[in-house]
Protein backbone atom coordinates (compact mmCIF):
# COMPACT_ATOMS: atom_id res chain seq x y z
CA UNK A 1 0.00 0.00 0.00
CA UNK A 2 1.38 3.60 -0.64
CA UNK A 3 -0.23 6.41 0.80
CA UNK A 4 -0.54 9.92 -1.32
CA UNK A 5 -0.78 13.47 0.41
CA UNK A 6 -2.16 15.99 -1.81
CA UNK A 7 -1.66 19.56 -0.11
CA UNK A 8 -4.35 21.93 -2.01
CA UNK A 9 -4.79 25.12 -1.94
CA UNK A 10 -8.37 24.94 -0.63
CA UNK A 11 -7.84 21.52 1.66
CA UNK A 12 -5.18 18.60 2.07
CA UNK A 13 -6.18 14.88 1.48
CA UNK A 14 -4.39 11.36 2.16
CA UNK A 15 -5.22 8.42 0.28
CA UNK A 16 -4.47 5.02 0.39
CA UNK A 17 -3.45 3.34 -3.03
CA UNK A 18 -3.18 -0.38 -3.67
CA UNK A 19 -0.10 -2.33 -5.77
CA UNK A 20 -3.19 -2.13 -9.00
CA UNK A 21 -2.71 1.73 -9.11
CA UNK A 22 -6.47 2.27 -7.19
CA UNK A 23 -7.68 4.36 -4.24
CA UNK A 24 -8.97 2.60 -1.43
CA UNK A 25 -9.24 4.85 1.05
CA UNK A 26 -9.16 8.96 1.40
CA UNK A 27 -9.66 11.45 3.90
CA UNK A 28 -9.90 15.10 3.18
CA UNK A 29 -10.13 18.54 5.37
CA UNK A 30 -10.93 21.88 4.20
CA UNK A 31 -7.60 24.96 4.87
CA UNK A 32 -9.01 28.38 5.94
CA UNK A 33 -8.02 30.98 3.32
CA UNK A 34 -7.10 34.53 4.85
CA UNK A 35 -7.23 37.70 2.62
CA UNK A 36 -5.69 40.45 4.52
CA UNK A 37 -6.14 42.94 1.93
CA UNK A 38 -7.88 42.83 -1.64
CA UNK A 39 -5.51 40.36 -4.21
CA UNK A 40 -3.38 38.96 -1.07
CA UNK A 41 -4.36 35.67 -0.53
CA UNK A 42 -2.66 33.60 2.80
CA UNK A 43 -2.41 30.37 4.56
CA UNK A 44 -1.72 29.54 7.94
CA UNK A 45 1.67 26.73 7.99
CA UNK A 46 0.39 25.00 11.44
CA UNK A 47 -3.30 24.25 10.23
CA UNK A 48 -1.38 23.29 6.76
CA UNK A 49 0.32 21.01 8.72
CA UNK A 50 -2.09 19.57 11.73
CA UNK A 51 -4.62 18.47 8.92
CA UNK A 52 -1.91 17.04 7.19
CA UNK A 53 -1.09 15.17 9.77
CA UNK A 54 -4.86 14.05 11.05
CA UNK A 55 -5.63 12.83 7.47
CA UNK A 56 -2.47 10.82 7.29
CA UNK A 57 -2.99 9.07 10.57
CA UNK A 58 -7.06 8.50 9.00
CA UNK A 59 -5.56 6.23 6.13
CA UNK A 60 -2.18 5.07 7.15
CA UNK A 61 -2.25 1.46 8.16
CA UNK A 62 0.44 -0.92 8.97
CA UNK A 63 1.06 -2.27 5.40
CA UNK A 64 1.99 1.25 4.01
CA UNK A 65 5.36 0.44 1.82
CA UNK A 66 5.97 4.39 1.05
CA UNK A 67 4.75 7.98 1.14
CA UNK A 68 3.95 10.16 -1.43
CA UNK A 69 3.51 13.98 -1.36
CA UNK A 70 1.86 16.71 -3.53
CA UNK A 71 1.32 20.17 -3.11
CA UNK A 72 -0.28 23.42 -4.51
CA UNK A 73 3.06 25.07 -5.90
CA UNK A 74 4.64 28.67 -6.01
CA UNK A 75 3.04 28.95 -2.22
CA UNK A 76 5.73 29.72 0.35
CA UNK A 77 6.59 29.07 3.70
CA UNK A 78 9.49 30.32 5.83
CA UNK A 79 10.36 29.60 8.79
CA UNK A 80 13.27 29.32 11.52
CA UNK A 81 15.53 26.09 11.22
CA UNK A 82 16.16 25.75 15.46
CA UNK A 83 12.64 26.20 16.23
CA UNK A 84 10.53 25.46 13.43
CA UNK A 85 8.16 27.59 13.69
CA UNK A 86 6.95 29.60 10.78
CA UNK A 87 8.21 33.60 10.63
CA UNK A 88 4.81 34.52 9.05
CA UNK A 89 1.51 33.31 7.24
CA UNK A 90 2.17 31.18 3.92
CA UNK A 91 1.63 33.53 0.98
CA UNK A 92 -0.22 31.69 -1.55
CA UNK A 93 0.19 31.50 -5.16
CA UNK A 94 -2.99 33.11 -6.13
CA UNK A 95 -1.38 36.26 -3.92
CA UNK A 96 -0.78 39.34 -5.88
CA UNK A 97 1.07 41.95 -3.02
CA UNK A 98 4.21 41.57 -5.41
CA UNK A 99 2.57 42.60 -9.02
CA UNK A 100 4.41 46.00 -8.14
CA UNK A 101 7.37 44.51 -7.64
CA UNK A 102 7.11 41.92 -11.03
CA UNK A 103 6.42 44.83 -13.23
CA UNK A 104 9.89 46.64 -11.62
CA UNK A 105 11.60 43.46 -12.99
CA UNK A 106 10.68 43.54 -16.57
CA UNK A 107 14.10 44.99 -17.57
CA UNK A 108 15.47 40.96 -16.37
CA UNK A 109 12.43 39.34 -18.01
CA UNK A 110 14.02 38.05 -20.49
CA UNK A 111 17.17 36.61 -18.25
CA UNK A 112 14.81 34.90 -15.98
CA UNK A 113 12.51 32.96 -18.86
CA UNK A 114 15.82 31.85 -20.45
CA UNK A 115 16.78 30.49 -16.77
CA UNK A 116 13.61 29.20 -15.53
CA UNK A 117 11.29 29.16 -18.15
CA UNK A 118 8.76 31.55 -16.53
CA UNK A 119 7.54 34.85 -16.80
CA UNK A 120 7.99 37.83 -14.39
CA UNK A 121 5.08 37.72 -12.14
CA UNK A 122 3.98 37.55 -8.62
CA UNK A 123 2.65 33.84 -8.91
CA UNK A 124 6.09 32.70 -8.45
CA UNK A 125 7.94 32.22 -5.23
CA UNK A 126 11.08 34.17 -5.67
CA UNK A 127 9.15 37.63 -5.06
CA UNK A 128 7.09 36.18 -2.14
CA UNK A 129 10.11 35.35 -0.24
CA UNK A 130 11.88 38.64 -0.89
CA UNK A 131 8.72 40.06 0.38
CA UNK A 132 9.32 38.14 3.59
CA UNK A 133 12.34 39.59 4.24
CA UNK A 134 11.91 42.82 3.35
CA UNK A 135 8.99 43.28 4.95
CA UNK A 136 8.86 40.92 8.39
CA UNK A 137 12.68 40.90 8.46
CA UNK A 138 12.70 37.76 10.67
CA UNK A 139 16.32 36.87 12.34
CA UNK A 140 17.95 33.99 12.90
CA UNK A 141 18.76 30.39 10.56
CA UNK A 142 15.68 30.50 8.04
CA UNK A 143 14.53 27.71 5.90
CA UNK A 144 12.51 28.36 3.01
CA UNK A 145 10.62 26.17 1.23
CA UNK A 146 6.96 25.71 -0.94
CA UNK A 147 4.32 23.24 0.86
CA UNK A 148 6.05 20.10 0.04
CA UNK A 149 9.17 21.35 1.70
CA UNK A 150 7.72 22.69 4.91
CA UNK A 151 5.44 19.04 5.32
CA UNK A 152 8.81 17.14 4.29
CA UNK A 153 9.96 18.79 7.49
CA UNK A 154 7.88 18.24 9.51
CA UNK A 155 7.02 14.43 8.45
CA UNK A 156 10.51 13.81 8.89
CA UNK A 157 11.15 15.55 12.29
CA UNK A 158 12.98 18.79 10.94
CA UNK A 159 15.92 16.05 9.64
CA UNK A 160 15.31 17.07 5.63
CA UNK A 161 15.10 19.95 4.16
CA UNK A 162 14.59 19.60 0.24
CA UNK A 163 12.28 19.39 -2.47
CA UNK A 164 12.30 18.02 -5.91
CA UNK A 165 12.96 19.35 -9.33
CA UNK A 166 8.89 20.22 -10.58
CA UNK A 167 8.49 22.47 -6.89
CA UNK A 168 12.09 23.96 -7.65
CA UNK A 169 11.22 24.88 -11.50
CA UNK A 170 8.29 27.07 -10.61
CA UNK A 171 10.08 29.41 -8.09
CA UNK A 172 11.63 31.70 -10.39
CA UNK A 173 15.11 30.70 -8.74
CA UNK A 174 16.25 27.45 -10.49
CA UNK A 175 17.52 26.95 -13.63
CA UNK A 176 15.99 24.32 -15.44
CA UNK A 177 18.76 23.17 -17.87
CA UNK A 178 21.24 23.16 -15.42
CA UNK A 179 19.30 21.34 -12.82
CA UNK A 180 20.17 24.31 -10.43
CA UNK A 181 19.48 26.88 -7.75
CA UNK A 182 20.79 29.79 -10.32
CA UNK A 183 22.95 32.25 -7.93
CA UNK A 184 22.48 35.59 -10.41
CA UNK A 185 18.67 35.38 -9.70
CA UNK A 186 19.35 34.32 -5.81
CA UNK A 187 21.30 37.57 -5.21
CA UNK A 188 18.94 39.66 -7.60
CA UNK A 189 16.00 38.70 -4.84
CA UNK A 190 18.31 39.03 -1.99
CA UNK A 191 17.80 35.22 -0.50
CA UNK A 192 20.49 33.60 1.04
CA UNK A 193 21.62 30.46 -0.49
CA UNK A 194 21.16 28.87 3.09
CA UNK A 195 17.30 29.08 3.00
CA UNK A 196 17.20 27.26 0.11
CA UNK A 197 15.96 23.00 0.00
CA UNK A 198 18.10 20.53 -1.23
CA UNK A 199 16.76 19.58 -5.03
CA UNK A 200 16.26 16.04 -5.74
CA UNK A 201 14.59 13.67 -8.24
CA UNK A 202 10.71 13.41 -8.26
CA UNK A 203 10.76 9.27 -7.77
CA UNK A 204 13.21 8.32 -4.65
CA UNK A 205 14.01 8.60 -1.03
CA UNK A 206 13.58 11.78 0.03
CA UNK A 207 13.64 10.90 4.01
CA UNK A 208 11.38 8.21 6.61
CA UNK A 209 8.76 9.54 8.38
CA UNK A 210 9.44 10.58 12.50
CA UNK A 211 8.72 7.44 14.59
CA UNK A 212 6.66 9.32 17.14
CA UNK A 213 4.26 10.30 14.31
CA UNK A 214 3.24 6.92 12.91
CA UNK A 215 4.56 4.53 15.95
CA UNK A 216 7.04 3.49 12.88
CA UNK A 217 9.69 4.96 10.29
CA UNK A 218 7.77 4.85 7.06
CA UNK A 219 9.83 6.00 3.74
CA UNK A 220 8.69 9.30 1.37
CA UNK A 221 9.78 8.02 -1.68
CA UNK A 222 7.94 10.55 -4.11
CA UNK A 223 7.35 14.30 -4.26
CA UNK A 224 6.07 16.92 -7.03
CA UNK A 225 4.12 19.65 -7.71
CA UNK A 226 0.50 19.26 -8.05
CA UNK A 227 0.32 19.65 -11.71
CA UNK A 228 3.33 17.73 -12.70
CA UNK A 229 1.65 15.04 -10.57
CA UNK A 230 -1.92 14.78 -12.48
CA UNK A 231 0.03 15.06 -15.47
CA UNK A 232 2.06 11.84 -14.47
CA UNK A 233 -0.78 10.15 -12.91
CA UNK A 234 -2.53 10.65 -15.97
CA UNK A 235 -0.09 8.78 -17.80
CA UNK A 236 1.12 11.98 -19.54
CA UNK A 237 4.43 10.66 -20.30
CA UNK A 238 4.94 11.10 -23.16
CA UNK A 239 5.97 13.61 -25.59
CA UNK A 240 2.62 15.64 -27.03
CA UNK A 241 0.72 13.92 -24.58
CA UNK A 242 -1.62 16.49 -22.27
CA UNK A 243 -3.91 16.82 -19.26
CA UNK A 244 -5.87 19.73 -18.13
CA UNK A 245 -6.50 20.08 -14.17
CA UNK A 246 -10.34 21.65 -13.24
CA UNK A 247 -9.68 22.81 -9.85
CA UNK A 248 -9.71 26.31 -7.54
CA UNK A 249 -7.46 27.21 -10.94
CA UNK A 250 -7.37 25.74 -14.08
CA UNK A 251 -3.68 24.27 -15.37
CA UNK A 252 -2.86 22.97 -18.79
CA UNK A 253 0.06 20.82 -19.31
CA UNK A 254 2.05 19.45 -22.28
CA UNK A 255 4.72 16.65 -22.14
CA UNK A 256 7.43 17.90 -24.32
CA UNK A 257 10.17 15.40 -23.78
CA UNK A 258 13.72 15.41 -22.98
CA UNK A 259 14.73 18.43 -25.42
CA UNK A 260 13.73 22.00 -24.21
CA UNK A 261 10.58 23.83 -26.08
CA UNK A 262 9.29 27.47 -25.72
CA UNK A 263 6.57 28.26 -26.93
CA UNK A 264 6.20 32.24 -26.38
CA UNK A 265 2.66 33.47 -25.90
CA UNK A 266 3.02 34.07 -22.07
CA UNK A 267 3.04 29.96 -22.14
CA UNK A 268 5.82 28.52 -19.45
CA UNK A 269 8.22 26.19 -20.01
CA UNK A 270 8.30 23.53 -16.90
CA UNK A 271 9.69 20.65 -15.61
CA UNK A 272 7.90 17.31 -15.37
CA UNK A 273 7.81 13.80 -14.84
CA UNK A 274 9.22 11.18 -17.52
CA UNK A 275 7.92 7.57 -17.41
CA UNK A 276 10.01 6.38 -14.48
CA UNK A 277 10.15 9.99 -12.67
CA UNK A 278 12.92 10.96 -14.44
CA UNK A 279 12.85 14.93 -15.46
CA UNK A 280 12.05 16.14 -18.98
CA UNK A 281 10.70 19.10 -20.04
CA UNK A 282 6.85 20.46 -20.97
CA UNK A 283 4.53 23.81 -21.62
CA UNK A 284 2.03 24.78 -19.30
CA UNK A 285 -0.68 27.39 -18.98
CA UNK A 286 -1.81 28.41 -15.76
CA UNK A 287 -6.06 29.99 -15.57
CA UNK A 288 -6.10 31.62 -11.93
CA UNK A 289 -9.65 31.03 -11.42
CA UNK A 290 -11.42 28.33 -12.83
CA UNK A 291 -13.46 26.26 -10.61
CA UNK A 292 -13.15 29.49 -7.96
CA UNK A 293 -15.69 30.99 -10.35
CA UNK A 294 -18.22 28.72 -9.05
CA UNK A 295 -17.54 28.97 -5.91
CA UNK A 296 -18.10 32.92 -6.39
CA UNK A 297 -21.50 32.11 -7.69
CA UNK A 298 -22.01 30.18 -4.52
CA UNK A 299 -20.65 32.59 -1.61
CA UNK A 300 -20.79 36.12 -2.94
CA UNK A 301 -23.51 36.21 -5.70
CA UNK A 302 -25.52 33.62 -3.66
CA UNK A 303 -27.14 32.09 -6.79
CA UNK A 304 -26.20 28.61 -6.02
CA UNK A 305 -25.93 26.34 -3.17
CA UNK A 306 -23.88 23.94 -4.41
CA UNK A 307 -21.26 23.29 -7.34
CA UNK A 308 -23.55 20.74 -8.41
CA UNK A 309 -26.42 23.37 -9.19
CA UNK A 310 -24.65 24.77 -12.21
CA UNK A 311 -25.18 22.08 -14.18
CA UNK A 312 -28.75 21.79 -14.26
CA UNK A 313 -29.02 25.40 -14.87
CA UNK A 314 -26.41 25.57 -17.69
CA UNK A 315 -28.63 22.99 -18.95
CA UNK A 316 -32.29 24.52 -18.73
CA UNK A 317 -31.29 26.92 -21.78
CA UNK A 318 -30.00 26.70 -24.73
CA UNK A 319 -27.53 29.41 -24.66
CA UNK A 320 -26.19 32.26 -22.81
CA UNK A 321 -27.79 34.23 -24.81
CA UNK A 322 -24.79 36.33 -25.77
CA UNK A 323 -23.45 36.60 -21.89
CA UNK A 324 -19.65 36.03 -21.03
CA UNK A 325 -17.94 36.02 -17.80
CA UNK A 326 -14.13 36.47 -17.43
CA UNK A 327 -13.35 35.75 -14.29
CA UNK A 328 -10.10 38.00 -13.43
CA UNK A 329 -11.10 38.18 -10.28
CA UNK A 330 -6.94 37.99 -9.36
CA UNK A 331 -5.91 39.38 -12.73
CA UNK A 332 -5.47 37.25 -15.67
CA UNK A 333 -2.58 34.16 -15.84
CA UNK A 334 -1.41 32.82 -19.04
CA UNK A 335 -1.46 33.50 -22.00
CA UNK A 336 -2.24 37.27 -21.05
CA UNK A 337 -0.22 37.82 -17.80
CA UNK A 338 -1.98 40.56 -16.60
CA UNK A 339 -2.22 41.29 -13.19
CA UNK A 340 -4.37 44.46 -13.92
CA UNK A 341 -7.17 42.94 -15.54
CA UNK A 342 -10.26 42.66 -13.01
CA UNK A 343 -13.57 40.51 -14.11
CA UNK A 344 -16.32 41.50 -15.31
CA UNK A 345 -19.61 39.76 -16.80
CA UNK A 346 -20.58 41.16 -20.35
CA UNK A 347 -23.61 41.27 -22.68
CA UNK A 348 -25.82 41.32 -19.82
CA UNK A 349 -29.56 41.99 -21.13
CA UNK A 350 -33.05 41.81 -18.54
CA UNK A 351 -33.89 38.74 -19.74
CA UNK A 352 -30.17 37.19 -17.89
CA UNK A 353 -30.52 35.24 -14.88
CA UNK A 354 -29.46 33.07 -12.72
CA UNK A 355 -29.23 30.06 -15.24
CA UNK A 356 -27.40 32.16 -17.71
CA UNK A 357 -24.16 33.54 -15.52
CA UNK A 358 -23.88 30.28 -14.28
CA UNK A 359 -23.56 29.02 -18.09
CA UNK A 360 -21.30 31.69 -18.45
CA UNK A 361 -19.09 30.65 -15.76
CA UNK A 362 -18.61 27.19 -16.72
CA UNK A 363 -18.12 28.16 -20.34
CA UNK A 364 -15.63 30.79 -19.31
CA UNK A 365 -13.55 28.03 -18.17
CA UNK A 366 -13.44 26.32 -20.87
CA UNK A 367 -12.85 29.27 -23.13
CA UNK A 368 -9.53 29.42 -20.81
CA UNK A 369 -8.38 25.85 -21.35
CA UNK A 370 -8.41 27.02 -25.38
CA UNK A 371 -6.50 30.60 -24.70
CA UNK A 372 -3.64 27.95 -23.51
CA UNK A 373 -3.56 25.79 -25.95
CA UNK A 374 -4.31 28.32 -28.96
CA UNK A 375 -1.18 29.71 -27.53
CA UNK A 376 0.76 26.86 -27.17
CA UNK A 377 0.64 26.01 -30.73
CA UNK A 378 -0.44 22.41 -30.33
CA UNK A 379 -2.59 20.98 -31.72
CA UNK A 380 -5.17 18.74 -29.48
CA UNK A 381 -6.63 15.80 -30.56
CA UNK A 382 -7.27 14.54 -27.12
CA UNK A 383 -6.90 16.13 -23.72
CA UNK A 384 -6.91 14.33 -20.63
CA UNK A 385 -8.91 16.17 -17.58
CA UNK A 386 -8.91 15.71 -13.56
CA UNK A 387 -9.79 17.87 -10.67
CA UNK A 388 -13.19 18.31 -9.36
CA UNK A 389 -15.13 20.01 -11.85
CA UNK A 390 -14.76 17.28 -14.34
CA UNK A 391 -17.85 15.79 -12.83
CA UNK A 392 -20.05 18.27 -14.49
CA UNK A 393 -20.93 16.36 -17.68
CA UNK A 394 -21.87 19.55 -18.90
CA UNK A 395 -18.61 21.68 -18.65
CA UNK A 396 -16.89 18.57 -20.05
CA UNK A 397 -18.98 18.32 -23.89
CA UNK A 398 -18.61 21.93 -23.89
CA UNK A 399 -15.20 21.65 -23.49
CA UNK A 400 -15.10 18.77 -26.76
CA UNK A 401 -16.81 21.20 -28.12
CA UNK A 402 -14.86 24.68 -27.81
CA UNK A 403 -11.63 22.70 -28.43
CA UNK A 404 -12.90 20.69 -31.42
CA UNK A 405 -11.38 17.45 -29.70
CA UNK A 406 -11.88 14.51 -27.70
CA UNK A 407 -11.77 14.77 -23.48
CA UNK A 408 -10.88 11.80 -21.85
CA UNK A 409 -12.45 11.21 -18.11
CA UNK A 410 -10.46 9.20 -16.00
CA UNK A 411 -12.62 6.90 -13.54
CA UNK A 412 -10.23 8.02 -11.14
CA UNK A 413 -10.36 11.96 -11.45
CA UNK A 414 -8.00 12.11 -8.14
CA UNK A 415 -4.92 12.02 -10.96
CA UNK A 416 -2.67 14.59 -8.41
CA UNK A 417 -3.06 12.22 -5.44
CA UNK A 418 -2.72 9.29 -7.84
CA UNK A 419 0.66 10.86 -9.44
CA UNK A 420 2.17 11.59 -6.17
CA UNK A 421 1.25 7.64 -5.22
CA UNK A 422 2.58 6.38 -8.57
CA UNK A 423 5.67 8.39 -7.86
CA UNK A 424 6.42 7.22 -4.74
CA UNK A 425 5.63 3.70 -5.67
CA UNK A 426 8.44 3.68 -8.22
CA UNK A 427 10.49 5.21 -5.96
CA UNK A 428 10.21 2.56 -3.76
CA UNK A 429 10.40 -0.37 -6.27
CA UNK A 430 6.91 -0.93 -6.36
CA UNK A 431 6.58 -0.28 -9.73
CA UNK A 432 9.40 0.03 -12.52
CA UNK A 433 7.73 2.69 -14.71
CA UNK A 434 4.04 4.70 -15.00
CA UNK A 435 3.65 2.43 -17.91
CA UNK A 436 3.37 -1.00 -15.89
CA UNK A 437 0.13 1.06 -14.27
CA UNK A 438 -3.12 0.60 -15.77
CA UNK A 439 -5.56 4.07 -16.90
CA UNK A 440 -9.14 3.41 -17.28
CA UNK A 441 -11.55 6.19 -18.85
CA UNK A 442 -14.79 6.62 -17.74
CA UNK A 443 -16.04 8.92 -20.62
CA UNK A 444 -14.74 10.36 -23.50
CA UNK A 445 -17.00 13.30 -24.95
CA UNK A 446 -16.36 14.47 -28.60
CA UNK A 447 -17.65 17.43 -30.40
CA UNK A 448 -20.92 17.69 -31.18
CA UNK A 449 -20.89 21.11 -32.20
CA UNK A 450 -20.39 22.13 -35.60
CA UNK A 451 -16.85 23.94 -35.46
CA UNK A 452 -18.30 26.97 -37.36
CA UNK A 453 -20.52 27.50 -34.34
CA UNK A 454 -17.56 26.77 -32.21
CA UNK A 455 -15.24 29.40 -33.71
CA UNK A 456 -18.63 32.06 -33.40
CA UNK A 457 -18.83 31.81 -29.61
CA UNK A 458 -14.64 31.44 -29.05
CA UNK A 459 -14.83 35.10 -30.83
CA UNK A 460 -17.10 36.54 -28.69
CA UNK A 461 -15.29 35.70 -25.62
CA UNK A 462 -11.78 37.05 -27.12
CA UNK A 463 -13.62 39.81 -27.64
CA UNK A 464 -15.14 39.67 -24.17
CA UNK A 465 -11.42 39.51 -22.84
CA UNK A 466 -10.31 41.96 -24.82
CA UNK A 467 -12.47 44.59 -22.65
CA UNK A 468 -10.87 43.76 -19.32
CA UNK A 469 -6.73 44.01 -20.61
CA UNK A 470 -4.97 46.31 -18.99
CA UNK A 471 -2.59 46.07 -21.96
CA UNK A 472 -2.16 44.78 -26.05
CA UNK A 473 -3.50 41.09 -26.79
CA UNK A 474 -1.11 38.85 -27.57
CA UNK A 475 -1.10 38.02 -31.29
CA UNK A 476 -3.46 34.32 -31.29
CA UNK A 477 -6.13 36.76 -29.38
CA UNK A 478 -6.14 38.80 -32.61
CA UNK A 479 -6.26 36.60 -35.55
Amino acid sequence: MIVAIDEGTTGVSAAAVDRRGRIVRRAYAEIRQSYPRPGWVEHDPDEIWAKTLRMLKRVATADVAAIGLTNQRETVVVWNRRTGRPVFPAIVWQCRRTADRCAGLKCHERTIQRKTGLVVDAYFSATKIEWILRHVRPSGDLCFGTIDSWLLWNLTGGKVHATDVTNASRTMLYDIDRRRWDDDLRSLFKIPRSMLPEVRPSAGLFGTTDRRLLGREIPITGVAGDQQAALFGQGCVRPGQMKNTYGTGGFLVVNTGPRRRDAGNGILTTLACGPRGEAVYALEGAVFIAGAAVQYLRDSLKIIRNAGETEALARSIDSTGGVYFVPAFVGLGAPYWDPEARGALLGLTRGAGRAEIARAALEAIAYQTRDILEATGVRARELRVDGGATANDFLMQFQADVLQARILRPSATASTGLGAAYLAGIGAGVWSSRQDIPSEADRVFRPKLPRRDAEALYAGWTQAVRRVLTKAPLDFVNR
